[in-house]
């Protein structure tokens, strides 16, 4: 298997880490986390003004038309900067599965606006004290010509900066469905969340909120939900991908130029050995990304492949920047010292959809 990107796929990447490189310094990070929102809008336009929200999205709706591999580069970019924009949750929970799923008129009508930076949407694929995302709790029962939800949903990504939520539900207590919520709807109450490393989520809760007829997804509910989760797991590692790589690079750069005894610190032995491993961990990371990426953008079923993803994800993620704190020492935990934020956010993806023992989990009962 070559997993050797095209010079239009490298193009892409080198695009999106020159606007993120760019505006997504620690500098303003450092502002835009002294607001109330984790979020920068200006760069969230500039990524639309370089064609790069509609990357995986059909031309039909003003997108590319890539498809998911081109989509996992642009998060694995997204992760190297820890940029404040909400991709993970807008392009892959939200507009990916709209995509795929949706009709025509629902693919007009939501798409063009992301692809546009109009619209941001989410999907809140995470219920209380509940593992399995194709059986959700909450409830959806038909009310007048509409559809009325009931339930609570938690952790739900850029949930308060989205206009449109998608929503699994059981109907009538049997098949699931995914439906399309105004989350400015009657019914609808969005609870902000302090998460690990600062990035906006909310619990959202529903009482009565009401879905027009036409704001389900068609097929088989609890098939999109598997799929939506199966992507969010590949999305999440990599993002991870791109944190761990960069704080690897941090801690490099790091070790050669700190001196310690008239010598780098990278000349030690110690230091030079715990180096190496994390470079294998992070090795392992992407090509068990880079695998599971490539047999979704083919079409192809890849539950096993991502929950192996996120196992390497979650275990030798954690590995990672804890390596690179520690090889910097003091400095590592100081929050004016960028790598703090690499430590944040690889210990939220390392948990966010199943830690690395869920996975682990969930492959022994399947396989």
């Amino acid at each position: 298997m070559d997993f050797t990107f095209t010079e239009e796929q490298e193009t892409i990447a080198k695009v999106a880490r020159q606007l993120f490189e760019h505006r997504s310094t620690p500098t303003r990070l450092t502002e835009l986390e002294a607001g109330d929102v984790r979020y920068d809008a200006a760069l969230w336009q500039e990524l639309a003004k370089a064609d790069l929200l509609g990357i995986a999205l059909p031309e039909d709706v003003g997108g590319t038309g890539h498809g998911f591999l081109e989509l996992a580069l642009l998060l694995a970019e997204l992760g190297a900067s820890v940029a404040p924009v909400p991709l993970y949750a807008t392009l892959l929970l939200g507009a990916d599965t709209i995509a795929r799923y949706g009709d025509a008129s629902q693919r007009r009508h939501y798409l063009r606006d992301v692809v546009t930076g109009e619209r941001i949407l989410t999907a809140a694929v995470a219920e209380p004290a509940r593992s399995d995302p194709t059986a959700p709790a909450t409830s959806a029962r038909r009310d007048g010509d509409g559809w009325r939800l009931d339930g609570s949903k938690e952790l739900v990504p850029a949930a308060q900066l989205a206009q449109t939520i998608l929503i699994p539900a059981t109907i009538d207590g049997e098949n699931a469905g995914v439906f399309l919520l105004d989350a400015n709807a009657g019914g609808v109450e969005i609870r902000p969340v302090d998460t690990t490393n600062g990035e906006p989520y909310a619990d959202v809760f529903l009482d009565g909120a009401r879905v027009v007829d036409d704001g389900c997804l068609a097929g088989d509910g609890r098939e999109i939900v598997e799929s939506m989760h199966t992507r969010g797991l590949v999305g999440l590692c990599a993002i991870q991908l791109g944190v761990t790589e960069r704080a690897l690079r941090m801690a490099a750069s790091y070790t050669t130029e700190r001196e310690q005894f008239g010598r780098p610190i990278g000349s030690f032995q110690a230091v030079q050995q715990r180096m190496a491993d994390a470079f294998i961990d992070v090795e392992a990371i992407r090509w068990t990304t880079w695998q599971a990426a490539w047999l979704l953008g083919e079409g192809r079923q890849a539950v096993r492949e991502a929950s192996i993803a996120k196992f390497w994800a979650a275990e030798a993620g954690a590995r990672v920047v804890a390596t690179a704190q520690q090889v910097h020492g003091g400095i590592g935990i100081d929050t004016t010292y960028p790598l703090f934020r690499y430590f944040l956010w690889a210990k939220h993806n390392e948990l966010t959809l199943g830690s690395a023992t869920q996975q682990l989990a969930r492959l022994g009962a399947a396989y």
